[in-house]
């Protein structure tokens, strides 16, 4: 009885110290989930005749007339682009009001973003492309000062020594950004991979520190994002001429595939054994099997929705900072379905209006 006791009175502690730390801005990111589209909303965008009319639909929900100083005629990109900005807006605002552990959780959330920014300028500055053009692009969460200087950057180690040691990537790039060989389609993968991996490891490490609902919540999703990218990495390097060395160094060192089920992804040499992999663990068997009977859907739509699903699950449990991960990538889906749907719209594709992945 007497633990009992001192458990109870330390979980009301805990909920007090939430509540006068992170009460408001959890209250505000609740707030937030309220406004994701319905499937009424979904429905209604759906049968518009134009962009103009799904900036009329949009404009009654909660994005407001977030469209209105744009001249017609109305295209998808810039869409894409306002959505995105509200969204950051909207982050922004919860940084600005966070506690010093809520902002360094919030800081976490912007790697992911600078990571894939990093491996678009360096993509693109090996096709050539305009550097205006990549920056104009990327992901304004993910944006840092010297990010632009990597177009001129031909090697990894170039790439650290000049760019990002100066940057919260610095950590995870250092022990692998050695090589002065130039950028190949392969080593750039090879490197947004070997990066993922470190974030990965330490956003994880981080929550788990964290512990109580954030370990519980976060450590589900996390370990998810995990497992999603150690089958990904194997599908997507079979007929490559990474070696399954390589690839085992890419995989992270934890997860529900870890560390059996990853043993099994390191030795598969075709699409079968890569499925008979992740046989055992029911939720991928799952995903496997709908992406197989599936004339719609892919595998990347299945790990997309089970994705979906877990970060609404996120928002069942109180007093935790999984909310402001999942709201974050649930407007992520939000924003790629409105763009699919103006895509199809545009395009005179009614007919494949409904292949996004619902929500609510």
């Amino acid at each position: 009885p007497t633990v009992c006791l001192r458990s109870a009175e330390k979980m009301a502690g805990d909920l007090v110290s939430f509540n006068l730390n992170d009460g408001f801005t959890e209250a505000v990111v609740r707030g937030y989930r309220s406004g994701i589209l319905s499937t009424g909303d979904y429905s209604n965008l759906g049968q518009c005749d134009g962009l103009e009319d799904m900036r009329m639909h949009l404009a009654v929900t909660d994005y407001g007339n977030f469209l209105q100083n744009e001249p017609s005629p109305l295209q998808t990109m810039t869409i894409s682009e306002k959505c995105t900005e509200k969204l950051v807006d909207e982050f922004n605002y919860l940084r600005c009001n966070a506690s010093e552990s809520l902002a360094m959780f919030l800081d976490y959330i912007t790697y992911g973003y600078m990571i894939d920014n990093v491996i678009l300028l360096l993509t693109g500055t090996l096709h050539e492309r305009d550097t205006r053009e990549l920056l104009e692009k990327c992901h304004p969460l993910g944006k840092f000062h010297s990010l632009a200087t990597l177009a001129i950057t031909t090697n990894a180690k170039d790439a650290y020594k000049l760019v990002l040691v100066d940057t919260p990537l610095a950590p995870y790039a250092q022990l692998n950004f050695s090589d002065s060989q130039d950028f190949t389609e392969l080593n750039i993968e090879v490197i947004r991979n070997t990066l993922y991996k470190a974030y990965l490891e330490d956003f994880y490490g981080f929550t788990q520190k964290l512990g109580g609902g954030t370990g519980e919540v976060m450590g589900e999703i996390l370990k998810f994002e995990a497992d999603r990218r150690a089958i990904n990495i194997t599908i997507n390097s079979l007929d490559t001429e990474l070696t399954k060395e390589g690839r085992a160094d890419l995989y992270c060192s934890f997860g529900e595939l870890y560390p059996e089920g990853i043993s099994r992804l390191e030795r598969a040499e075709n699409h079968d054994a890569v499925r008979s992999a992740v046989e055992p663990y029911p939720q991928y068997r799952q995903l496997f099997q709908e992406a197989t009977y599936s004339q719609e859907k892919s595998l990347e739509d299945c790990f997309f929705e089970y994705e979906v699903k877990l970060n609404k699950l996120a928002f069942e449990q109180q007093f935790q900072y999984g909310v402001f991960y999942a709201y974050m990538k649930l407007k992520e889906q939000e924003i790629r379905n409105i763009v699919w749907i103006a895509e199809c719209i545009s395009q005179d594709q009614k007919g494949r209006i409904s292949q996004f992945i619902p929500i609510w």
